[in-house]
């Protein structure tokens, strides 16, 4: 996730900014990988398919560090991010400081790879000593709605997957 005040210019804030890792590279290589084998459970494990998609997660993590290895800047990764999200809005930390009221550009990746772009307005701004920084809570103030259609089907889909293991873990 990427914000920014929209009276800035050029300043764009990561949620979980920092010097690019092989294991954040890692992560983010194989994180869409297994969130896709989750979802199709086994029907994707016996296919063709898997194999070439492990190759390419493979080439992909080598390529990405090498880059890194030789110009640090070059590769810059988003950490992954946990949010409070909803339909009307995303709460997040912060390690910038927010005044109620203001307008931030919020940039998301939802999983596996549908981008969402959106104006959110700040409507509540909480200092959170434990991670030196602040918790924010934002509403959309602009969202198309293909952008708040993915968000819900997002959401949906998460809730559906947390009942289910809720149900697998009880039985």
């Amino acid at each position: 996730m990427e914000y920014r005040l929209l009276t800035d210019t050029g300043t764009v804030n990561s949620a979980e900014a920092g010097s690019t890792t092989p294991e954040m590279i890692s992560a983010a290589v194989t994180k869409p990988t297994a969130d896709l084998l989750a979802r199709t459970g086994e029907s994707l494990i016996g296919s063709p398919v898997l194999p070439w998609i492990m190759k390419v997660d493979y080439l992909l993590e080598v390529i990405l560090n090498s880059l890194a290895t030789i110009g640090p800047t070059s590769v810059v990764m988003a950490r992954l991010t946990d949010v409070n999200l909803s339909g009307g809005g995303v709460g997040f930390a912060s390690s910038r400081e927010f005044a109620v009221g203001d307008r931030i550009s919020v940039k998301m990746i939802l999983p596996p790879f549908t981008p969402i772009h959106t104006v959110a307005e700040v409507i509540r701004s909480t200092s959170d000593p434990q991670r030196q920084g602040w918790v924010l809570a934002t509403e959309f103030v602009e969202i198309s709605a293909n952008d708040q259609e993915h968000l819900i089907r997002h959401i949906l889909h998460t809730q559906a997957e947390r009942l289910r293991t809720r149900r697998t873990s009880v039985m």
